[in-house]
């Protein structure tokens, strides 16, 4: 086995330019990084050293002349932008077609057979920022005790809930109960429970956030690294995207500072292995409120752990740096962005400065790490053997 361990982390939404179909989906113009640099200067010197300006030329950030890892960039084969499509593609799973959204709320006889199921009227039905649609609709839902049901650019139903109106334990059951009932054509990639707590004026969604996604087709990366008795372990929201499948230990996680902490305590316990990570924060607080400052600093923070990570590295360790989608904050639009993602591969037993190029698929990575473990997925093809040094 080539690496002993592999840590592979998921900047959520860290696109690097916009895919050739990305037209269709709107996103012309797209480039979360690029449009990102161009806006704002970037102190990225470790991701920089790694070769992440090497991927595509990147307002003030220089190529690196030798840069220390390995550097490409991976298309999206699936149709989609969001979390699950990006996910599900890493370990394997192309999608024929798109997961259903409902841009205008969802179907009315649904929402009525719905509400009949958990004996509660809702508010809402529409597509929605989750943080306005609290400050819309939360003070009502104070009052009425009716649930906030509303979706996004995401294959997703969220249900928002003061946690003093609705106790967690019944807004998971209301969750689940969306979940069973969201069959066929409604099948949506996750239900999110959305607790929030607080006064009018001052509400605040509280970390008790749970998704519920639909199971994933058999044969995954995870479900073969199982087979093979690898050890996983996942950190932030990795667990709720794979239904924990395959995972062994799980971390969940508040914030990207919290992710990153949880990485580093995830490999002081797991000394062979898989540890996979998602950082959400890009995503979910930054991208789509098109906070570009936030988005800046996030990536800087980033780019400042990298040495406390690296110095926790062992000669086996190998080390992905990906994303799964974009989400440009520079863009009118405030949804996922169809655009490539970067892909940064190094470690101490890594060749260096290797090019990639253009990957057609996301499964490559997944293909990769299960090449390393002894194992093979369906899609896929691993550039495992162009890092070796030897």
């Amino acid at each position: 086995m080539p690496f002993d361990r592999v840590i592979w982390i998921v900047l959520d939404s860290v696109g690097i330019g916009e895919m050739p179909d990305a037209e269709a989906y709107g996103d012309k113009g797209s480039d979360t990084l690029g449009n990102l640099a161009k806006r704002r200067k970037l102190n990225l010197p470790n991701l920089r050293r790694l070769g992440l300006a090497n991927i595509k030329p990147l307002t003030g950030l220089a190529p690196a002349t030798e840069p220390a890892g390995a550097y490409g960039k991976c298309a999206l084969a699936s149709p989609g932008k969001d979390t699950t499509t990006g996910h599900w593609e890493m370990a394997g799973i192309h999608l024929e077609k798109p997961l259903p959204l409902f841009p205008n709320g969802f179907p009315r006889e649904l929402m009525a057979e719905f509400e009949s199921r958990i004996g509660r009227r809702t508010l809402g039905n529409q597509a929605a920022s989750g943080t306005e649609i609290i400050v819309e609709l939360g003070e009502e839902h104070v009052r009425t005790g009716s649930p906030i049901v509303y979706t996004s650019a995401d294959s997703v139903f969220q249900v928002a809930a003061h946690e003093e109106v609705i106790p967690l334990f019944e807004l998971y059951k209301i969750c689940e109960t969306a979940r069973e009932l969201l069959r066929g054509p409604y099948e949506v990639g996750r239900v999110i429970a959305r607790p929030f707590t607080g006064e009018p004026g001052a509400f605040t969604r509280t970390a008790s956030r749970h998704d519920y996604a639909i199971a994933p087709p058999r044969g995954m990366l995870l479900d073969q690294l199982q087979a093979r008795g690898v050890e996983t372990y996942s950190v932030g929201k990795i667990f709720d995207v794979f239904l924990g499948r395959g995972i062994g230990e799980q971390a969940k996680t508040k914030t990207n500072a919290d992710g990153m902490a949880k990485t580093l305590a995830a490999m002081g316990e797991l000394e062979r292995g898989l540890i996979f990570t998602n950082l959400v924060d890009f995503d979910m607080l930054y991208g789509h409120r098109n906070d570009v400052e936030g988005y800046a600093r996030a990536l800087e923070e980033v780019d400042a752990w990298l040495p406390s990570l690296d110095a926790k590295l062992k000669d086996g360790d190998l080390v992905v740096l990906t994303a799964d989608h974009g989400c440009d904050p520079t863009t009118p639009s405030t949804d996922h962005s169809r655009e490539y993602v970067p892909l940064l591969v190094y470690g101490k037993g890594v060749r260096r400065g290797v090019n990639l190029g253009v990957r057609s698929t996301l499964s490559d990575i997944g293909q990769s790490v299960a090449q390393n473990f002894g194992t093979q997925i369906g899609q896929g093809t691993s550039f495992l053997e162009q890092l070796s040094l030897s």
